[in-house]
Order: structure tokens, then C-alpha cells, then sequence
């Protein structure tokens, strides 16, 4: 034991002598792709991006709260290279190669769309370069791959269905039928897959009426409206997002859509304040997983967050803010455990030769495949609470999640009712599919 804080002393002492040696390494460049463009852009993508400049710009300058104070990663300012997500998977792949080639990035974060997930992870694989994908629900990224250079800090939206499900079958236990409208590519249909899943298990009695599946970016929902319309389920599940909800929700508000027939959204809570007028009392929303958009969080990580991005977009923070913060905090973390890791592992050398040139190696970032060792089942704090890396080998993040229902007042949405959902309900356990998990009804083992 005595041994032991000896050591911890000593290293504490190198990183307060040599801050200055973290603070001259040659900055760190980050690639940050969102949606800068198009009708993913307003509610999702600039989000995020105001939130990646504001928090970059405030750990650079050391104002972070603690844990993440020091400025920088270890010292080393950050710098970001903004890309944008719109144009198409086969674009997003092209312009990928061209940030680690060209720019020479360090790491990659980013990604909202499922299909750009799927489509850049395994490049990421190839080139060997360390990417934190920001959002993206498909459960596919490490339930049929298994990467080494991939992460995700948040949850995957099989979560998002259960807690619905959950959440919705409380106060409604003998629904008859549902129906559906979701976009037509990897996240839209395993959404509906698992929410069918889900309440094949829960609700049997359950019948399936109506599935519309508009292709992404569709923006006219004529013909799906009229077909929901006509069979009056007694709830319409929905994962559409961005520029398709509010289309979608503006679209069918005047058909008198949901006059009888009770809403989930599933990724909505971005949209609520510009849906005020649109979106029915009583819709039911989440924050997929960022609960501190939906509830009370006095954490100093929360108000720091909440601050920084007023100030810079003068917006509320909303979950494409707080998938962000999880990102980058993660992967300071992660990059700040693996260099302290080199120089605990350095300190027992100062009793022998050769010590200056083996305390100047200690002294060099850590390399990609010492953060990947540090980033592999982190636990770490962020503006929403705690994120643990425990699935996917430890690459994948789980977390709770809230539902709640709207309630427009004066103009303005606000949500009610809000229940919390703890991650080990909502998310399935190691080594265990989440279809398959649902389907077996959530039990570990058949």
C-alpha cells in the first residue's frame, strides 16, 4: 500500500511539473461529421455541432468542470474539421478516407444516420482509425461485427422500444392494435421490427394493422396518412425524425390523424418546439436516452453543458447536444486514462540508468491501440449521468432512457408525466442479440 501511493504521488508530481510537455505536442485534430445541410440539419445536425465547437472551445481552455479540467486532452489542444453528413452513404465513405488520408485526423466522431454507421464503421476498421459513432440506433454495429477501432457513447435504440412499450402499456395494458409509419432503411425497419417484437410479447393480444414505410427524406405523406387513417389503431408508432417528422406531423395534424388515435415517438424530442400547434396532447416522447433533456439534472457536467451551448446557438439542449457531449468526454477519458496508464507504468524507472529517455517516451500521447485498451469497457461521468461501456466487447455504451407525454401550453411544449427507465431494463445483457432477448421475453437464457 505504502509502495503504491508512493507512486501515485510521484506521478502526480510529474504531470504538474511537465504539463508543459503535454501542452507542446502538436494539436489534436478531430473529423466531426452531422447533417450541416438538408432536413436532418435544424433539429439534429447543427446541434450537434454548436455543442462539439462549444465544448472543444471550453476544454481547451481548461473550463470544464471536473473530471474533464485539464486542459485539452492531457494538455494538447483540440482542433475540429467539420464534414457533412448529407449526400448518401457512398459519399460519406469517400469523404471519411479523405479526412484520415488527407487531413491526417487523429479521430473521428460522428454519424446520425444508421446507414452512414454501417457503411463508414468497417472503413474505420480498415484504416485503422479510432471513430466514435455519435448517435446512429441500428443495434447492428457490434451485434454482427466485432471492431477493435469503433465505439458508440450511447445507447442503441433497442432501448428507445422497450421503454415505449414500457412506458405506453401502463396506462394502456389491453390495447387491441397498433399501426406504423417509419422510414424505409436500417434504423426505421429494425425499429419496427423490435417494437412488433416487443409487444408480441408484452401486449399478444396486440393486432398489427397498418405498416408505411416512406423512404427517407420522403416529405409528402399522403397516401400513408390516408391508410393509417382508415384503420384507427389505437396507436400509431412512429421513428421518424428530423425534416420526415415535422413534414409528417404538419402533414396529418389538419386530417385530424390522431383525434382518436394515441402517438410514440420515438426520436421526436429534438422537434417539440417547432411542432407546437402540430403534435397532439399526449404524444409520447423520449429522449433516447439523454435524460437531462427531459429531467431535472443539477450535476455541474449538466449546467456546464447547458450554458456553453446557449451561449454559443442560444438553443436548448436537446439529445443531439448531449449524444455529443458523451462522445467527446468519452473520449477524453479514455485518451487521459491511457497517457496517466503510460506514466504510472514509468514511475518505478527513476531509480535506474537510462531514466531521462525512458521517462521522454512516457511523456509522448498514448497510441491508438493504448486509448482503444482505456476506452474498452470505460465507465465514465457525462452532463447526462453515467455512461457504461458494456456491450459490444465493451465498445458499445449503455444508459437509461425517460418517456414522457406533451402537453402544449402558451405556445410552447412541454413534457409530463416523465418516467425513467434504468439501462439493465431496457438494453440487453452481454453476449445476447436484442431480438433475441426480446423474443425469448427478456430472459437471459431459454
Amino acid at each position: 500500500m505504502k509502495s503504491f501511493k508512493i507512486k501515485i504521488a510521484l506521478v502526480t508530481i510529474i504531470l504538474c511539473c511537465f504539463s508543459k510537455a503535454f501542452a507542446d505536442d502538436d494539436a489534436i485534430k478531430i473529423g466531426f461529421i452531422s447533417y450541416l445541410s438538408g432536413p436532418a440539419s435544424s433539429d439534429y445536425g447543427l446541434p450537434a455541432k454548436h455543442a462539439a465547437e462549444a465544448i472543444i472551445k471550453s476544454i481547451n481552455a481548461g473550463n470544464a468542470p471536473t473530471p474533464y479540467s485539464m486542459k485539452g486532452f492531457s494538455g494538447t489542444q483540440i482542433e475540429l474539421i467539420f464534414l457533412d453528413e448529407a449526400g448518401g452513404s457512398t459519399k460519406q465513405v469517400t469523404e471519411f478516407t479523405q479526412l484520415v488520408m488527407r487531413h491526417k485526423v487523429d479521430f473521428v466522431i460522428g454519424y446520425l444516420s444508421s446507414t452512414n454507421c454501417l457503411a463508414v464503421a468497417p472503413v474505420a476498421e480498415k484504416l485503422k482509425i479510432l471513430t466514435i459513432l455519435l448517435d446512429c440506433g441500428t443495434a447492428r454495429i457490434f451485434e454482427e461485427n466485432d471492431f477493435k477501432y469503433v465505439f458508440r457513447t450511447r445507447s442503441h435504440s433497442t432501448m428507445d422500444v422497450i421503454a415505449a412499450a414500457k412506458y405506453f402499456l401502463t396506462d394502456h395494458p389491453e390495447i387491441k392494435n397498433f399501426s406504423g409509419i417509419n422510414p424505409n432503411y436500417a434504423y426505421g425497419r429494425e425499429s419496427w421490427r423490435d417494437w412488433n417484437a416487443v409487444m408480441s410479447i408484452l401486449a399478444p393480444q396486440a393486432e398489427k394493422q397498418s405498416s408505411q414505410m416512406p423512404k427517407l427524406h420522403a416529405g409528402l405523406y399522403g397516401s400513408e396518412i390516408s391508410s393509417l387513417a382508415r384503420k384507427k389503431s389505437d396507436v400509431i408508432y412512429s421513428s421518424l425524425w428530423g425534416g420526415d417528422l415535422k413534414a409528417f406531423l404538419m402533414q396529418a395534424s389538419p386530417r385530424e390523424l390522431f383525434k382518436e388515435t394515441k402517438l410514440i415517438l420515438v426520436a421526436g424530442e429534438p422537434n417539440l418546439q417547432n411542432l407546437a400547434g402540430f403534435i397532439p396532447d399526449g404524444t409520447i416522447v423520449t429522449s433516447r436516452g439523454m435524460t437531462s433533456g427531459m429531467m431535472e439534472n443539477d450535476s455541474k457536467l449538466n449546467r456546464w453543458l447547458i450554458e456553453i451551448f446557449q451561449e454559443k446557438s442560444g438553443g436548448l439542449a436537446t439529445y443531439p447536444v448531449y449524444s455529443t457531449a458523451n462522445a467527446i468526454l468519452g473520449l477524453k477519458k479514455a485518451y487521459e486514462k491511457a497517457r496517466l496508464t503510460k506514466l504510472q507504468k514509468a514511475v518505478p524507472m527513476a531509480d535506474v540508468a537510462g531514466v531521462q529517455d525512458g521517462m521522454k517516451q512516457a511523456y509522448l500521447p498514448p497510441n491508438t491501440k493504448q486509448i482503444i485498451a482505456a476506452f474498452e469497457g470505460l465507465d465514465f461521468e457525462t452532463p447526462n449521468g453515467r455512461v457504461e461501456m458494456a456491450l459490444g466487447k465493451g465498445h458499445q455504451a449503455i444508459h437509461g432512457t425517460s418517456y414522457g407525454t406533451t402537453r402544449t401550453k402558451d405556445g410552447k411544449v412541454y413534457t409530463e408525466n416523465v418516467k425513467f427507465f434504468p439501462a439493465k431494463e431496457v438494453q440487453p445483457p452481454k453476449n445476447i442479440k436484442s431480438l433475441d432477448w426480446i423474443l425469448n421475453g427478456f430472459q437471459l437464457t431459454k
